[in-house]
């Protein structure tokens, strides 16, 4: 290792740095994504997936080159470093790289024309945020129509930044909505002891930290945990 002045490239990610606070991004990495999968000059598009899309294993659908999709998807993922944005898409995308479909493909070129139009996105650090962490946490019930999973997701600001962020499918099919947040809730509790065993080693301990979820009936039951779920 040598010192070779200001960070402003590391392993795909541009750092840049101003006296107000850093941005990372991937927009050369994000570039040059598009063209090798022939995707530069794709027409853009305002959102990575439909809302109400619904993605399934297609067992009857055409099938597509598996290489090809896999090294999509893995590029995909590694753009996830910088760009939460996309996480949930590209996730839902992946739990189909074994046996990839025409309608899965589709989908997954819809985020390229996403990330076509939004190749300058990225993270922004500003310059004395405040030393507090607050994790938000949500799910949604039986998203996977496969198997009848639902999808964890929560991300974590230590101030005005965001440190830490995951979108997964859930290990076990939730019976209620409230089953469904208080997992993804667990998630976020559990990632949250873990960045403040992190801040331990800067001497920086933290209290309690506050976790956001929109759920009523999950909030009761952090209060009450020996209350067991009913169907």
């Amino acid at each position: 290792m040598s010192l070779m002045g200001e960070l402003t490239f590391f392993l795909g990610l541009q750092i840049k740095q101003t006296r107000n606070g850093i941005f990372l991004s991937q927009t050369k990495y994000a570039l040059e994504l598009l063209k090798k999968f022939d995707m530069q000059d794709c027409k853009s598009i305002s959102t990575p997936m439909a809302s109400a899309l619904s993605i399934y294993k297609d067992e009857t659908g055409i099938e597509v080159d598996g290489k090809r999709y896999r090294g999509m998807i893995g590029s995909l993922l590694y753009l996830t470093t910088s760009r939460p944005d996309i996480m949930f898409s590209v996730y839902m995308c992946a739990r189909y790289q074994a046996f990839p479909k025409e309608s899965h493909l589709k989908i997954v070129k819809r985020i390229f024309r996403y990330v076509s139009g939004t190749t300058n996105f990225g993270l922004w650090y500003p310059k004395g945020s405040p030393c507090y962490l607050v994790g938000f946490s949500d799910s949604n019930f039986v998203g996977c129509k496969s198997d009848r999973k639902s999808t964890s997701g929560t991300c974590h600001l230590f101030g005005n930044c965001l440190i830490s962020w995951h979108s997964k499918k859930q290990h076990s099919v939730a019976l209620s909505t409230a089953e469904a947040e208080y997992v993804a809730t667990r998630s976020c509790c559990s990632q949250i002891l873990w960045i403040k065993q992190q801040l331990l080693d800067h001497d920086l301990k933290l209290g309690c930290v506050p976790i956001k979820c929109d759920n009523t009936s999950a909030i009761n039951l952090t209060k009450k945990p020996h209350v067991t779920f009913k169907g």
